[in-house]
């Protein structure tokens, strides 16, 4: 039985320090405001602990408090130092801007050009920072997910798919450093979106006997696009390889595509005849 009563806690004003034994301490203040404190030793070092304020922390409730950490004392662990640990953790956790950033850095040699690099990054400033960029990345959910991409999963599927996978790729990120604790959310985050129903449309083919005509349609005019369209024609390249060429991939009238960005196939310079090989896109022309 403590020292204390609920009828003398609501009637002290005296400024002091009430005990009510074993480290309990009703604290008044000049103000009159009251709050629980307990008082003991961890690890030879004393604590002062604060167990809430009064009338919102009864003393039934205060005795609660003291005992559970008198106990806490008992099993080693030092209420102080695990709060300082915990603040310190919550400081070291990024938000999830700064964490897709080091996710973007650290892929520096996964992108094919400056162009993919920047896409990369660019769809999560659109779509993702304005939800939950500043949010710590422990605490975005698969509900946080799932509703910014609503707006845009049926207007702009592709986009939003890319949006998804590049969130799923910063989150993994964040749970295999540590920062996130439980299950990943993204498992759940498509049984909360609807089936996507824009199927994407693709340009039409030309057909091959109007391929010159419109061969010399593009030569009346030397603009990028028309040059690149007429380069890519001639090599049967991809629009990607085309669009992403670098002067040091040509030379001595055969253009070197990086195997990372081609595909592997060669073309006999003499024969014409294409062939399947391991390593570079190599076009001679």
């Amino acid at each position: 039985m403590g020292n204390l009563t609920v009828v003398r806690v609501k009637a002290l004003k005296e400024p002091g320090r009430y005990s009510d034994g074993d480290g309990l301490l009703l604290v008044v203040r000049e103000s009159g405001a009251k709050s629980w404190l307990w008082r003991g030793q961890a690890n030879g070092k004393r604590r002062d602990i604060g167990l809430g304020s009064y009338p919102d922390v009864s003393l039934a409730e205060a005795r609660d408090k003291a005992a559970a950490t008198r106990k806490q004392m008992r099993a080693g662990d030092d209420p102080v130092e695990a709060k300082r640990a915990a603040k310190k953790a919550a400081a070291t956790i990024p938000t999830f801007r700064a964490a897709a950033g080091m996710v973007h850095a650290e892929r520096e040699g996964d992108w094919r050009n400056d162009k993919h690099k920047a896409q990369w990054i660019n769809t999560l400033t659109t779509y993702a920072f304005p939800a939950i960029g500043d949010r710590p990345i422990d605490k975005v959910t698969s509900g946080d997910v799932r509703d910014l991409l609503v707006p845009i999963w049926q207007s702009k599927p592709e986009t939003a798919r890319r949006v998804l996978q590049r969130i799923g790729k910063v989150l993994d990120w964040g749970y295999a450093k540590g920062h996130c604790a439980g299950e990943a959310p993204m498992r759940s985050i498509r049984a909360g979106l609807n089936r996507q129903t824009k199927k994407p449309e693709h340009f039409a083919s030309l057909p091959h006997d109007q391929v010159a005509a419109l061969m010399v349609k593009l030569a009346t005019s030397d603009t990028a696009g028309r040059l690149a369209l007429r380069f890519l024609i001639l090599t049967a390249a991809r629009s990607g390889e085309v669009r992403g060429a670098t002067w040091d991939e040509i030379g001595d009238g055969i253009w070197t595509v990086p195997a990372e960005c081609g595909s592997a196939w060669k073309r006999d310079p003499v024969s014409g005849v294409i062939g399947v090989e391991k390593g570079p896109l190599i076009l001679v022309f």
